[in-house]
């Protein structure tokens, strides 16, 4: 993350850029789970070892591994796909597996990039579901997308252009 040029990037009253790369890195690690439009999986590995991936860095003991990857897949409809590689998943599941991935670890702030940008209007409804799901269990969403139906979902918009960040109240003609 890039310092900012002017004010502040607090989490509970902590200044984040008064700590060293190092302790942001680790405040990403344990904080943040970030889903991207490409997933970004592993190709080699199966669906429920794309997501033990950031519990097995974190030194989890294995079995609580499989068992945690195991429950978040179930809970986003792959039960029946676990041991599948990406290249033997559709898209959405492709995306359910990203986001079973970045939820391991357990974030209190999702960061999500365009995160229906390849997906057709069923499953990217599925996994605007499911984002509002995980903030109404207490997490806070941060959504980048151009989608104006995803947009109308949020409790709150912002604009940002040419590095401003505004309020955002609607659709502009």
């Amino acid at each position: 993350m890039l310092s900012p040029k002017n004010g502040q990037v607090l989490f509970d009253g902590i200044s984040l850029y008064e700590k060293s790369t190092d302790q942001r890195a680790e405040f990403r690690k344990n904080n943040i789970g970030f889903v991207f439009q490409t997933f970004n999986l592993i190709p080699f590995l199966t669906a429920k070892q794309n997501v033990q991936m950031p519990l097995l860095l974190n030194r989890h003991p294995a079995a609580n591994q499989e068992d945690r990857a195991s429950q978040l897949l179930s809970r986003l409809g792959l039960a029946d796909r676990l041991e599948h590689k990406p290249s033997e998943l559709s898209v959405g599941q492709q995306q359910r597996v990203a986001l079973a991935r970045m939820l391991s670890n357990d974030p209190p702030i999702i960061i999500a990039d365009e995160p229906t940008g390849s997906l057709d209007p069923d499953t990217s409804k599925q996994i605007l579901d499911f984002l509002n799901e995980l903030n109404q269990e207490g997490r806070t969403v941060i959504m980048v997308t151009h989608n104006p139906d995803a947009a109308e979902r949020a409790t709150r918009c912002l604009h940002l252009v040419d590095g401003r960040i505004n309020e955002y109240n609607g659709l502009q003609e």
